[in-house]
């Protein structure tokens, strides 16, 4: 699979500098991990879930969530363990001839779904590449990865784990150092099975009885910055301790009164995509990529999606563009491994080849899974491209 492959390749041609890098199931973690992109969750009881898997990966998605837990109602869980277990055999048994699948996950609530849902898929556990945590915490965690390991070991197929971030002792003052010392010690043990660590805003904002209007992003809410901020200051490091941490989810996806101007300023759409630009705002999409933006320079990566229309301007705005991939190669340069400052090659700001170098290994690894825009071309080009498919 390969971010934007179903443009025809004459429009790769003509958008990227530096295409897309294909990857499987099976590539390295630290790329699976930047690769998962927008990842979009489904409740497990859609009557039609292995069609819509496939319709969704033609359209440009590469992960995906079949949820047992929040998005179903307490009474439904055997019934979509059931309806997922059927779907996903149906699709283990068709001969390949369709679209390349998403990375398949499976959101579980107890530990003791994880080694059932392994037994019961049998050879279609082949489709699956690990499972999601909720609420996951020191206490909490440790038997879903103790779960997890087994299950792996009987199937004979690497499974990975991805913890939802969400519990009240990670909200709270009082409990939140202690909670992340605990998270921290947790899947520095089982490093190798952790792929990224999950946001869950929508729980925190609950602990508070809030939720943020279409208006605003994640960071206009305070108390939920300041915890993406601890997240990430112990789980998000670049010193090679850190993890993948994903982007909060967007909920909005219906028009609804504004209060606030739109953010999406006209300047890059003069000329090219205005009506691209009304429809973004008419559909609150200007307050997504402004949250994408914010959660690129808080130091996340990727986004939880709940409703499709989100995909294309999550993976629009991850590719890198031609002034980013100028400076990380600049700074990444062997000559240079002695330090010193840089012009940029774009003449408009300073590189510091030592203070910048984590940022370069980081956007060349962006680069090659989401690939390098050419010159002059940017997110709404990007964007523009991608809609029409969707």
């Amino acid at each position: 699979m390969r971010h934007f492959g179903y443009l025809a390749p004459s429009m790769r041609k003509a958008l990227f500098h530096q295409e897309p890098a294909e990857f499987t199931a099976d590539s390295p973690a630290h790329m699976l991990s930047v690769a998962l992109g927008a990842t979009l969750y489904s409740p497990a009881t859609r009557p039609c879930l292995a069609a819509d898997i496939v319709k969704q990966a033609g359209r440009g998605v590469v992960s995906m969530v079949l949820c047992l837990e929040d998005s179903i109602g307490d009474g439904e869980v055997e019934a979509g363990e059931e309806n997922l277990v059927r779907h996903l055999t149906a699709l283990a048994e068709e001969d390949g001839s369709g679209p390349v699948l998403p990375l398949l996950f499976i959101r579980v609530r107890t530990p003791g779904q994880i080694p059932d849902l392994v037994r019961r898929l049998g050879p279609a556990v082949r489709l699956l590449s690990g499972f999601v945590l909720p609420k996951f915490t020191e206490t909490r965690g440790i038997p879903f990865l103790e779960a997890l390991a087994g299950a792996e070991e009987n199937c004979g197929r690497r499974l990975f784990a991805m913890p939802v971030l969400e519990s009240p002792q990670l909200l709270y003052l009082e409990s939140r150092a202690q909670t992340l010392e605990g998270i921290a010690r947790t899947v520095e043990k089982y490093r190798e099975r952790v792929l990224a660590l999950r946001l869950g805003v929508t729980d925190f904002c609950s602990a508070y009885g809030l939720r943020r209007a279409p208006d605003m992003t994640a960071y206009d809410v305070q108390i939920v910055a300041s915890v993406i901020a601890d997240v990430v200051n112990v789980l998000g490091r670049a010193d090679g301790t850190g993890f993948t941490v994903t982007g909060p989810v967007w909920e909005y996806f219906r028009l609804h009164e504004r209060m606030f101007k739109p953010q999406l300023r006209r300047s890059p759409f003069l000329g090219r995509a205005e009506e691209l630009r009304t429809t973004l705002i008419e559909h609150d999409m200007d307050g997504l990529l402004r949250e994408i933006e914010l959660d690129r320079a808080n130091g996340l990566q990727g986004k939880t999606c709940i409703h499709p229309s989100h995909v294309a301007p999550v993976h629009a705005l991850s590719v890198v563009s031609h002034e980013e991939f100028s400076d990380a190669v600049d700074i990444l340069r062997p000559e240079r491994g002695d330090g010193g400052v840089l012009r940029s090659s774009y003449t408009n700001k300073m590189n510091e080849v030592k203070p910048h170098r984590a940022w370069a290994e980081r956007t060349l690894l962006r680069a090659e899974v989401f690939g390098v825009a050419r010159e002059g071309v940017g997110f709404v080009e990007l964007l523009t491209a991608s809609l029409p498919q969707h």
